[in-house]
């Protein structure tokens, strides 16, 4: 972010704490969204929509390198973070108006406060130029499926919670109502499952088109063994029916995989290792 406790943070002159302005908007709104009162509930919905839209636009500033003395985008494992809570948000946003997604809020918001502290922290690098003209579009993809498998994460966790709490309820009192959010979960998390392995697919061809020389580096392996985990996961899902536990499972694991191939990666070579990566 803008506002960021990094090397270059000597920057901030006057208008740079302008720029600075969406990232402290987006921390306060989701401290205020984060509050555990449902009395406010729609207020505090209201506050994690503000910071989401501010969040947006100090990602934009970030990424078109506004404010920078070097000309380029700003990237780096924080940022990633950032862009892909901002990806999740955005569909929850849209989602929750029609299909209720209760305790969401407050996870969402909280997540949102560490990502742009995060962000604060550890702005990544400005990368003057793209590896290859097709890196900008790679790294769109693998963003995008990032966004889309966190989308299912989510739904995967709020299905888990309702399942739970049907069992523990009245079969013959919650059983119907609980019924259809269920299943219309199940559907939902599978769909975005399948949408985000069609995005990280092309994602890893369109990285090893461009890639010369191809290096089996950490990024590549955990990247090739989350997709081939997702792989899995859809097809026991077809083949076997798979769901509940053992596909949670499977979607967790996948998960993890793609975030050490990218974030933890990056992660390791800005923070502990003090490296620049290059933004491929």
């Amino acid at each position: 972010m803008i506002l960021s406790f990094g090397a270059d943070s000597a920057r901030l002159a006057p208008a740079g704490i302008a720029l600075a302005l969406p990232s402290v908007v987006a921390l306060a709104c989701y401290v205020g969204a984060a509050m555990p009162s449902e009395r406010f509930s729609a207020s505090l919905r209201t506050a994690l929509l503000v910071g989401w839209i501010a969040q947006g636009l100090s990602i934009a500033i970030d990424i078109a390198g506004i404010g920078s003395a070097i000309p380029g985008a700003r990237f780096g494992f924080a940022p990633a973070l950032s862009v892909t809570l901002w990806l999740v948000l955005a569909v929850y946003e849209l989602e929750s108006r029609s299909v209720p997604l209760p305790g969401a809020r407050r996870s969402l918001a909280t997540c949102g406060v560490v990502v742009v502290v995060l962000a604060w922290i550890y702005p990544g690098q400005v990368h003057p130029q793209a590896a290859s003209l097709w890196a900008p579009l790679h790294w769109l993809l693998g963003i995008a499926s990032y966004g889309l498998f966190g989308v299912a994460v989510l739904h995967a966790l709020l299905l888990n919670r309702a399942e739970r709490q049907m069992r523990r309820a009245s079969p013959v009192a919650e059983a119907p109502a609980q019924g259809l959010p269920i299943l219309r979960l199940e559907r939902l998390t599978f769909r975005f499952v399948a949408a985000g392995f069609i995005v990280l697919s092309a994602a890893i061809v369109l990285g090893a088109w461009f890639a010369n020389p191809w290096r089996w580096d950490h990024k590549a392996i955990f990247s090739i063994l989350g997709w081939l985990v997702f792989a899995g996961l859809l097809a026991g899902r077809r083949a076997f029916g798979w769901r509940g536990p053992k596909a949670a499972g499977w979607l967790y694991a996948g998960a993890v995989l793609l975030l050490l191939a990218y974030v933890g990666s990056r992660f390791v070579l800005e923070v502990l290792l003090h490296r620049a990566p290059p933004m491929t």
